[in-house]
């Protein structure tokens, strides 16, 4: 396939929206949207987040470097996009957003409530880039809804109705996983069998399968 050549530019997605909330020069909690946010590091743990010099929260982090990054619901995209295209100098997002705070742990900066997943960062290093900083954030403590985690501890992210944003449009996650990691290079029955397990349906209940087995015998 013959492709068409345009010149550089930020033609890739889609990316992971969050609220990062920061403190302000008087204390005051800000909140705004972030889109160029990313999985830097694992050990340590550590985020990268791209911010405009000109951004409120771009002087907080660099007077009170903390932050939490809180990843908001599909329900929230409204909130999503009103702190994103207003600033904490014409109007206070958190107020106006309703949004309920809760104490940091291991940061003085607080969380969003409504958001399922808070992330508590502590910033490491910042590199300009030119109208972007970029900022790498140490995640120090993880707060999570108890929903979003089953039987055996494990976290199901999705639970969380995550969105994202794909060139000027928000998007919501949805519809049923397609693989999961290393099932390209599993055994092929291990392999048919994961993602078997993934697009499986739910549950029958005992008369459904009483039916199916009727069905099976004519």
């Amino acid at each position: 396939m013959q492709k068409e050549v345009f010149k550089g530019s930020i033609l890739f997605g889609p990316v992971p929206m969050a609220l990062v909330t920061t403190i302000g020069e008087k204390g005051e909690p800000n909140v705004f949207t972030v889109g160029w946010i990313g999985v830097a590091c694992t050990k340590p743990p550590m985020l990268s987040i791209a911010i405009r010099k000109e951004r409120v929260s771009h002087a907080n982090l660099m007077r009170h470097p903390e932050c939490v990054v809180n990843l908001p619901t599909r329900e929230m995209v409204q909130s999503v996009d009103f702190c994103g295209v207003r600033s904490a100098s014409q109007v206070d997002k958190i107020a106006h957003c309703n949004f309920e705070l809760e104490p940091g742990i291991a940061v003085s900066v607080p969380s969003i409530r409504s958001c399922p997943i808070a992330l508590e960062c502590v910033v490491r290093s910042v590199t300009p880039l030119g109208t972007h900083d970029l900022f790498l954030v140490e995640i120090l403590k993880n707060k999570v809804d108890p929903a979003l985690i089953d039987e055996e501890g494990k976290i199901h992210m999705e639970k969380g109705s995550p969105i994202t944003y794909l060139h000027g449009t928000y998007y919501a996650l949805g519809g049923k996983p397609i693989g999961s990691f290393g099932f390209s290079v599993a055994r092929r029955k291990a392999a048919k069998e994961k993602v078997s397990h993934l697009l499986k349906p739910s549950k029958k209940t005992s008369g459904d399968k009483a039916k199916s087995k009727k069905g099976r015998s004519l």
